[in-house]
């Protein structure tokens, strides 16, 4: 198996997933950004803005190629002196909505080769609802398990944990959301979290999981695009992105190295909402949806 042909369902997963949500929202339109890599390669970054249910959002497809910079040489092991290449190739999606009643929601799948013939896959699938309804968690993790369990039966709680730990804000002591799944360094062949699969049994479930996007997220869009909201929980929603401006600037590894590696700022921050406030010190009333959502941003809750 090529890059090419995992490059290829990237570029096909990024229109199928645009297609979906412009039909869902039914107003806004993707705007197309291409852009070069500095050291080869580049991408398609896609943002929507001010559509009937989605504020704003982006579905980045990137296929970038060139040396492995020091920092990430350190970080793999990698020989300092060796002349090491790379390929990373992948989609990234955030997506904000207008209405609090909508969830916020994150995905990446990603697949990076060296030139000695290392790869593996990583990524993962997250939902972070302003308002946590107890239902839609539940389906959103059932979706996400019923693809993980298609592929091997480890997948799903192992890398469950491992987006709890993952996307967890300490300096907060809360979850970033009801969590999903997050995996990375899938090697083929090798054992570990991939459980000694195949590149090709690898790729087949990270298609899986970039396939699993669509129908989720628009089930959502569709259920709550319409419900009513106070001025009181938009506020809400505001100080919520907060949190989630802290973790992606503060504790997201993929944010930190874009940044420190010279990489494609307007793509990077593209994770960012319009606007999000900061109040001091703010404390729900006890016994209000705000307070019962804080309740349920903790690790190790079972969805399933």
């Amino acid at each position: 198996m090529k890059v090419e042909e995992i490059e290829t369902f990237f570029r096909e997963l990024q229109d199928g997933i645009c297609n979906a949500l412009e039909t869902t929202d039914g107003a806004a339109k993707f705007q197309e950004d291409l852009w070069e890599h500095h050291s080869g390669g580049g991408g398609r970054t896609r943002l929507i803005q001010n559509g009937n249910v989605i504020e704003k959002g982006g579905v980045n497809f990137s296929s970038v190629k060139g040396e492995v910079h020091p920092r990430l040489r350190q970080q793999m092991d990698l020989h300092p002196g060796d002349d090491y290449h790379f390929t990373a190739t992948g989609v990234s999606i955030v997506m904000h909505p207008h209405n609090p009643n909508v969830p916020i929601i994150h995905m990446n799948v990603r697949y990076f080769e060296l030139s000695n013939g290392t790869c593996w896959f990583g990524g993962g699938i997250d939902l972070t609802p302003h308002y946590v309804v107890e239902a839609d968690a539940r389906h959103f993790h059932q979706s996400i398990k019923s693809a993980c369990d298609k592929h091997h039966p480890s997948f799903y709680p192992e890398f469950k944990n491992w987006a709890d730990d993952y996307f967890y804000i300490p300096h907060r002591s809360e979850t970033r959301g009801i969590g999903g799944i997050f995996f990375d360094y899938l090697k083929p062949n090798e054992e570990g979290k991939g459980q000694n699969l195949s590149k090709e049994a690898l790729f087949a479930f990270v298609k899986e999981v970039g396939e699993t996007f669509a129908p989720v997220y628009t089930s959502l869009m569709k259920k709550h695009r319409n419900d009513p909201f106070t001025e009181q929980q938009k506020q809400w929603q505001y100080l919520r992105r907060g949190r989630y401006v802290e973790f992606n600037l503060v504790w997201d590894r993929g944010t930190k190295f874009g940044l420190e590696t010279n990489g494609r700022t307007e793509s990077i921050l593209m994770s960012l909402p319009p606007q999000a406030n900061w109040e001091y010190n703010f404390t729900p009333e006890s016994g209000s949806a705000e307070a019962e959502t804080l309740s349920y941003l903790k690790k190790g809750i079972d969805w399933v």
